[in-house]
This record gives C-alpha cells, sequence and structure tokens, in this order.
C-alpha cells in the first residue's frame, strides 16, 4: 500500500488566506482546511499597506494547526500569494517597511512616466506583460521616485510568497510564475530584465535568483519547527508561488482537447497554456499577459477585474447596515431580469475600494441604461458583465493563438458560483466545467509532491486532480440575447478604450 504523505499548502490570497493539510497516496488527494483567516490591508497616513507580521504569525499558525493534525510531522510546505506586491530587506534580512497594497494611489502615473522612458512596445517585448497601473515595474518605479533612499538601501526584493519563504528558511529566491508577474522578468532569456532595471535607475543587486517550480528552497528553520510542535523540520517546497500558477497546474482538463481556463477570485484570469511565450503585436493590442507555468509552460492570460466587484459592492451594503453574505446576494441575482445593465469590468472607475454599487448606478446612467437600484440587480450586471468580459477575451486568445476552444476550465474559489457558471456557458456558447474550487491548494500540494520526486510530471499531476475531484459541467442555452449584449459590450469597451487612448481590443497599436 503506498505511503500516505502530508503536505500543508499556504494560500495567501488578497481578501483572505488558508492552510489546507493535504493527503496523497500517489493516486488520489484530499484536502482539509486547518485554518483561515482574513488578510485585510491597513493604511498608514496616506498609503494602502499590507500588514505582513500579521501575515506571517498567521502562516506560523497554518503550520501548527497542521502539526497538529498529522502528529507532529509534514513531508512538505509550500506557499503561493497574489502577484506583483514585494517587500524590501535590508543588509541582515529585515523588512524595510510593510509592503504597500497594490490599489495604493502611489502609482498613479507611474505608468505614463515609464513609457515615457522605455516605449510600450519594447517592455512588452522584453517581458510579454499586460500593461496594469499595478505592475510590479510600476510600483518599484514610484518607491525609486518617492523613497529613493529606502531602495538605495536596500539589499533584496521579494514578492510576497518568496518573502513568506524567506522568513520561513533563511534563503532569498523568487520562483519563476511569481517572477514573471512584474513586468520586470525577461521571458525570452528567462532572466531578471538588466535594460528594463538600468533604464529606471532600480539596482540590480536587488533581484534575487530565480528558481522553477517544484524547488526545494530548504528546511523550515528549526525553531519555527520546534515552536510549531514539529518533530522535524521539513522541507520548504517552491510549488507555483504564483495563485495562479498553481491553480493552472490543478485543472484537470483532457489531453488533446482545446480548452481554456478561467482562475476566479478576487482577479478573474483568463486564458491558456502555451509551450512558449507569445509576444507578437496582437497579444500587446489585446494587452495579454506570458506569465510562467509549471512544467514549463506559459500562462498566456488578461487579467479581468473579477468578483472584487461583488466582493467591495457587498462590504459598502455591509457599511450601510445591510450585512448579506454570497449565497444570499446570489440568489437575489438571479431573481432579478437578465440582461438589463452591463459594464466594462474593467474600467479604471471600478478599481479604488470604496462606494462600488454606488459608481455602477452612475456608470449606467452614463452610458444610457437602465440602473441597478437593489442588490440583486448590482450583482447580476456585475456577473453578467463577467461573462461578457470572459467571452471577448477567449475570442481574441483564439484569434491570437489560432487555437479551437471546446471546453472553459473554471477553477478557484469562483467556481462555487453556479450563477456564474451558467451565465458564462451562455455568454460563450461551449461547455463549462467548475472546479475544483480548491485548484491552488491541490496545485500547490501536488507540486510540492512533483518537487519531491512523487509524480512524474504535469501530466500525472492533473490526472491526479482529475482522479480526485470531478468537475459540475454547465451546458449552454439559448446564446441569442447573449449575442445582442455582447455588442453592446463591445461598443461600451471600444468606448473606454477610446477614452484611455488605448488601441482598440484585437487591433494593432500605432507606434
Amino acid at each position: 500500500m503506498p505511503e500516505l504523505r502530508r503536505f500543508l499548502a499556504i494560500d495567501l490570497g488578497a481578501e483572505s488566506g488558508r492552510g489546507m493539510l493535504a493527503a496523497f497516496d500517489g493516486r488520489r488527494l484530499s484536502l482539509e482546511e486547518v485554518h483561515r483567516f482574513p488578510n485585510e490591508p491597513v493604511r498608514l497616513l496616506d498609503t494602502l499597506h499590507w500588514d505582513f507580521p500579521r501575515l506571517f504569525l498567521e502562516v506560523k499558525t497554518c503550520i501548527a494547526r497542521a502539526a497538529a493534525r498529522a502528529e507532529g510531522r509534514l513531508d512538505g510546505v509550500g506557499v503561493d500569494s497574489w502577484g506583483v506586491d514585494y517587500g524590501l530587506l535590508g543588509p541582515r534580512g529585515e523588512l524595510l517597511g510593510n509592503p504597500v497594497h497594490y490599489r495604493d494611489a502611489r502609482t498613479d502615473g507611474a505608468m505614463e512616466e515609464v513609457l515615457a522612458r522605455i516605449p510600450r512596445e519594447e517592455v512588452f517585448e522584453e517581458t510579454g506583460i499586460q500593461f496594469l497601473k499595478l505592475n510590479t515595474l510600476f510600483q518599484l518605479h514610484a518607491e525609486r521616485r518617492a523613497e529613493p533612499e529606502r531602495l538605495s538601501s536596500a539589499r533584496r526584493f521579494l514578492l510576497i510568497a518568496d518573502l513568506v519563504n524567506h522568513f520561513l528558511t533563511g534563503r532569498s529566491v523568487s520562483e519563476r510564475t511569481l517572477a514573471t508577474t512584474t513586468q520586470l522578468y525577461d521571458v525570452r532569456r528567462g532572466a531578471w530584465s538588466e535594460r528594463i532595471a538600468d533604464a529606471l535607475e532600480i539596482p540590480r543587486r536587488i533581484f534575487p535568483d530565480v528558481v522553477p517550480p517544484g524547488t526545494v528552497i530548504g528546511p523550515l528553520r528549526a525553531e519555527i519547527a520546534s515552536e510549531c510542535g514539529l518533530r522535524e523540520p521539513p522541507p520548504v517546497v517552491a510549488p507555483a508561488c504564483h495563485d495562479t500558477g498553481a491553480a493552472v497546474a490543478a485543472v484537470p482538463a483532457e489531453e488533446g482537447r482545446g480548452w481554456a481556463y478561467i482562475s476566479s477570485g478576487t482577479w478573474s484570469l483568463v486564458g491558456v497554456a502555451l509551450d512558449a511565450p507569445l509576444v507578437k503585436a496582437e497579444a500587446l493590442a489585446g494587452n495579454f499577459t506570458n506569465e510562467g507555468g509549471a512544467g514549463g509552460k506559459t500562462r498566456f492570460l488578461r487579467n479581468i477585474m473579477g468578483l472584487w466587484l461583488v466582493q467591495e459592492s457587498r462590504r459598502q451594503w455591509a457599511r450601510e447596515g445591510r450585512d448579506l453574505d454570497y449565497e444570499a446576494l446570489t440568489a437575489l441575482a438571479e431573481r432579478s431580469p437578465p440582461l438589463r445593465s452591463i459594464i466594462v469590468p474593467d474600467d479604471p472607475v471600478f478599481f479604488a475600494p470604496g462606494d462600488l454599487p454606488g459608481r455602477i448606478r452612475e456608470y449606467c446612467a452614463g452610458t444610457g441604461q437602465p440602473i441597478p437600484e437593489d442588490e440583486g440587480a448590482v450583482v447580476r450586471a456585475c456577473l453578467e458583465s463577467l461573462a461578457l468580459a470572459y467571452r471577448a477575451t477567449l475570442s481574441r486568445i483564439e484569434s491570437a493563438t489560432g487555437l479551437g476552444l471546446e471546453r472553459v476550465h473554471v477553477v478557484g474559489g469562483g467556481s462555487r458560483n453556479r450563477l456564474l457558471n451558467r451565465l458564462t456557458a451562455d455568454a460563450l456558447g461551449v461547455e463549462v466545467a467548475a472546479g475544483p474550487a480548491e485548484a491552488t491548494a491541490a496545485g500547490n500540494a501536488l507540486l510540492q509532491a512533483l518537487g519531491l520526486g512523487l509524480l512524474p510530471g504535469l501530466a500525472a499531476l492533473r490526472a491526479a486532480v482529475a482522479g480526485s475531484y470531478g468537475p459540475e459541467v454547465f451546458c449552454p442555452g439559448d446564446r441569442s440575447p447573449w449575442d445582442r449584449a455582447y455588442e453592446h459590450f463591445l461598443k461600451l469597451q471600444l468606448k473606454l478604450h477610446s477614452e484611455l487612448e488605448l488601441s482598440p481590443p484585437g487591433a494593432a497599436r500605432s507606434p
């Protein structure tokens, strides 16, 4: 009988984090949540920060609770997180201030300043990454502009999961799937871009060595192992340290079938797995990104404002005294009339925290649409608009790659939203396979197993997921009302691109 191995997958999300204890017998995987905690930003004076010391304390709590459940023995610990945000380390390995949140206003105007130094086409040719104001490239430029002394005194730059691994092991490296999110990584050469760093006066010395998914970083610090009740320090393994990289590794896709994925959560990451980066003009014009994936793959995708729209709306209603859970909001949305009000999720007006329902109403009034007055109508507008955004993105992916898509796999927490899954199938006109909801944790744990030699490769990993979790399949219904809504969505999107002085979606950008 195969030996049962236990891995701790620690998944740090932009809204919450959790520790998942995985049991793997070589064929089947089971997951048990041992700890869940909120991950809330903190505003100090004018800056929005992540509370990293609290985050690290929660990580240790995950380890301690997993150790208690696993009788003091773990075969591995892996950490994944969202991308782009980072911390700076000083000469003794100390943290130089709490990491700044990607929604902080310090990056206002930073993209324009960077692209005045390096043309957009050259940045994309080098990095293959989608242009978003929150990218690490623009954050580091904003850091140098506002606090040059801190950057000049830093000895190392580490993204969030890499930063946690540094304090768990004492070793400072960057895992490749996470490094590629920064827009500072040369995707063809497989190294940090010296050209971009030099152009923006970012010291090269701060960039760590880059390691592939499955790398054993080192043993857990002995004092942390003892504090958390472990009999001996387990290896800390870099899975795919970018949460979407871990989730995509766990997509239970069939070999030989054309498929795409939607990693659905606060953000929706919509894309396909390619054997190599795609950096042609059409990819730049569509604002696509090429991020590292497990097994040497490239995740060719777009980041779309995802369930943030519903999450922040819910927070606003709670502030107003109407604290409804997601299940109740989805039920209200199901009862609301379909396809009345449409927004473009990526409109910058929806990016910042605050009164999102109010901004959605203003947007609809300004675009001559019915105003969604109640909670159900707002949530319905958000979910239908996401489904239309998925259709637009996947249409451009098919055009850029030449792939024909037969099925879309939705993984992550958003795959539990059956209404969104049904709307997505209807909007796309193809099957939608939903699940596993815990794809990130499953990918994290099984990439640890792969890195320790317990799985032969990515195909075996996907087969283990498919054998452990059966997706729920949603078949498309009548597409004709969606075709009309899609035409309206494209007009709104074209108007937004015109206002932002961007190329129309799918069109070549003038030099």
